[in-house]
């Protein structure tokens, strides 16, 4: 049988360089799929690339432009990618339409969200109405640093196995009002979102933290995370 193809999208530097950590790469070869990094400014073949991708992954990277979601820059918001926030929702939708699997790590969390009709804190910190745990950790990338309580009967733990297990964090937005058909299926102790995902499609899951950084590493939740999703792929493809 054929792996899956899995688009992967990166980080632009001002619309100028792709940069990927190679974590997302490996993450996908060991489980299985066979990744293709996606450049930006293919925003009118869309339509025809997503007839070739059997699942999308929607990697970390800057800050979104708060215009998508009816917002002006707040002071704290740091350097977004205008052809990114272009190229993704247009993916985005057109994966959802044909119901086709996608994961969302970090930024991709809150692109997913925001494509369908959601919105974010343009900066936790300076925007939450509590007192929050430190959600950029002063650690290595592995280093688990705090709890997600997820959801009894999501997709995310019965992935995990467990309705509580910690995690790595890098972030100073996050994802806030969340719309249907997204349900909030885990969350850190302070309350911030830590994931979510579709209940209207097959697999459809985002996450705040970084699991292919810990995938790599020998985590096994994460390393289940994306095995069930490049799973989820070779599904849809056949």
């Amino acid at each position: 049988m054929n792996k899956p193809i899995i688009g992967v999208t990166s980080h632009v530097e001002l619309d100028s360089k792709h940069t990927l950590s190679n974590d997302y790469i490996q993450a996908v070869i060991q489980a299985g799929g066979i990744p293709v990094i996606l450049p930006i400014g293919i925003d009118e073949d869309v339509s025809q690339l997503v007839t070739k991708l059997d699942g999308l992954l929607l990697t970390g990277g800057g800050d979104i432009d708060p215009f998508l979601f009816r917002e002006e820059p707040h002071p704290k918001l740091g350097t977004i990618s205008p052809g990114r926030d272009d190229l993704e929702p247009a993916i985005i939708k057109e994966m959802l339409d044909a119901d086709k699997p996608i994961l969302a790590i970090c930024r991709g969390i809150q692109i997913l969200n925001i494509t369908l009709g959601g919105d974010m804190y343009q900066d936790i910190y300076s925007q939450h109405e509590t007192q929050l745990l430190q959600h950029s950790q002063k650690a290595p990338r592995y280093h688990l640093a705090h709890f997600v309580k997820a959801k009894e009967g999501s997709l995310l733990a019965s992935i995990a196995g467990t309705t509580e297990f910690k995690v790595n964090t890098d972030h100073h937005q996050s994802v806030r009002h969340v719309p249907h058909p997204l349900d909030v299926s885990g969350v850190a102790s302070d309350g911030i979102i830590e994931a979510i995902e579709s209940t209207g499609h097959s697999f459809v899951l985002g996450v705040q933290w970084h699991p292919e950084g810990l995938a790599v590493r020998g985590d096994q939740i994460s390393k289940r995370i994306f095995t069930r999703f490049v799973e989820s792929c070779s599904e849809k493809g056949v």
